[in-house]
């Protein structure tokens, strides 16, 4: 047999992003970890996650703690180890289109403040809502992650990723992302994949899943013995459920092989045990529920995330009609075949489930649609993969004008004005993209901040003229 040429699989950790948004809602503070970045620092890590997706929003709503100034001090920490963020192409970390001005500021800041990598994305994979973020991360010499949203569907055959690959290559990329969030990919898929993908691009290829649906681990083997350069791997005990598969387990699976990361295990197994107290105090707390550590092979049935599943139970909690949960199952599908079969993932997930929930609860498909349905049939998320249902359209904007170009073309620039509206509360230049994001949750954070200095009540905190958007 011949020898296979020596290849080391890099790991990129999660357990500073991904893994706690995952697990435990995104509230692991600054301060827990602080201790731990000297250590994680010496692992060789070809990454850390520590920045983006939902770090943003919670360390403001929840934490009381400003973002970049987190970012500033993983960035003086970690001296040997590049630091990754998760970025939602023209939607930034927020919930709608920017401007290209605030993407292009954002993206800046974010690389002047220490980011390494800017893993970007889009829900729909439409390549227009990512080249302003692509073209300024370039622009400010970042290295620029294209991270693919992996699904299930007749339009996603193995010409469409590679298709795409060659897309994201001639974009300016220097990598390429499958990013499977709802634990999709199953092994021998993963072998396919990787392959074909490896035949479309030269660019290194990471691979990206959660252990949702239990298989996780498995396909990262087999995704690497076909070629996949990176794995996105968690500390034990942020790991499995809806979170990664282990660092520690993956490290050993290849050890003594070509793939071998060259990792050391007792410096991993001291990183384990200082999470450790952190998970059991979740645990105990509340904060981390059991559910989401175990396998729920409904995934793959219903191709829904693990976070989209629990979204519909509270939805459907809140209507008293939990025993419609497997109706409003076997409605994803069709919804999602309605509107262009996008991937499910933030914010699409969200907006097929809702409409799926009022399908079912109404009795009557699309008799009442979201404000986000008609929004995704007018066209103003994107272009999906494969067109509309014309009947679903006709029922539910009627003869509306539909956009066709990319959203953000009709957005026009908007950093002045949020300049001029937030001014008041301007203590560095990053402030005014705070506010950008989350208007009102960021002035909450700036009152207290202000009252953190001259110890006054935030809700007192002199509001001056500020304006307060809805």
């Amino acid at each position: 047999m011949a020898e296979i040429e020596k290849k080391p699989i890099k790991i990129m950790e999660t357990v500073l992003r991904d893994a706690h948004q995952s697990l435990i809602a995104t509230r692991m503070t600054t301060e827990q970890m602080v201790p731990i970045i000297s250590k994680m620092d010496q692992v060789g890590y070809h990454a850390v996650e520590c920045w983006g997706g939902a770090t943003f929003d919670a360390s403001l709503r929840f934490l009381k703690e400003d973002p970049w100034q987190r970012l500033r001090i993983l960035r003086d920490g970690f001296k040997n180890t590049k630091l990754q963020m998760l970025f939602r192409g023209q939607n930034i970390l927020g919930y709608r289109h920017y401007a290209d001005d605030v993407v292009e500021y954002f993206v800046q800041k974010s690389i002047a403040n220490g980011i390494d990598i800017i893993r970007i994305f889009d829900c729909f994979n439409d390549l227009r809502n990512l080249k302003t973020a692509v073209n300024a991360a370039v622009k400010e010499k970042g290295e620029v992650q294209v991270a693919l949203s992996y699904t299930l569907g007749d339009a996603y055959t193995l010409d469409y990723w590679t298709d795409m690959a060659k897309k994201v290559t001639d974009m300016g990329a220097t990598s390429l992302c499958i990013k499977d969030m709802a634990g999709l990919l199953v092994p021998y898929q993963a072998t396919e994949l990787i392959q074909a993908l490896k035949e479309a691009t030269d660019l290194p290829i990471d691979l990206h899943t959660h252990y949702t649906s239990g298989v996780a681990a498995m396909t990262y083997l087999k995704a690497v013995e076909a070629g996949c350069d990176i794995i996105d791997t968690a500390m034990s005990p942020f790991s499995m459920g809806t979170s990664q598969p282990a660092t520690e387990v993956m490290v050993e699976t290849f050890k003594g092989t070509p793939y071998d990361t060259g990792l050391d295990q007792n410096l991993l197994a001291e990183i384990a045990d200082y999470f450790r107290p952190i998970q059991e105090n979740a645990l105990k707390t509340g904060l981390l529920n059991p559910k989401v550590m175990g396998v729920n092979i409904k995934t793959l049935l219903y191709q829904v995330p693990g976070g989209m599943l629990s979204n519909l139970v509270s939805q459907l909690k809140e209507q008293n009609a939990e025993d419609k949960y497997y109706d409003v199952l076997m409605e994803v599908p069709q919804v999602r075949k309605d509107l262009g079969e996008p991937p499910l993932v933030t914010p699409s997930s969200q907006i097929v489930g809702t409409q799926s929930v009022f399908n079912v609860l109404m009795g009557e498909r699309y008799r009442m649609a979201t404000a986000e349905t008609k929004a995704v049939l007018k066209g103003e998320y994107g272009q999906t993969v494969k067109p509309f249902n014309p009947e679903v359209v006709q029922k539910v904007i009627g003869d509306e004008e539909v956009i066709t170009c990319r959203p953000a073309d009709l957005i026009p620039p908007e950093l002045d004005k949020l300049e001029q509206e937030m001014a008041q509360w301007k203590e560095q230049d990053e402030d005014v993209l705070t506010y950008a994001l989350f208007p009102q949750v960021a002035v909450e954070f700036f009152k207290y901040r202000q009252a953190q200095k001259t110890k006054v009540d935030p809700d007192t905190a002199d509001e001056k003229n500020g304006v307060y958007p809805v």
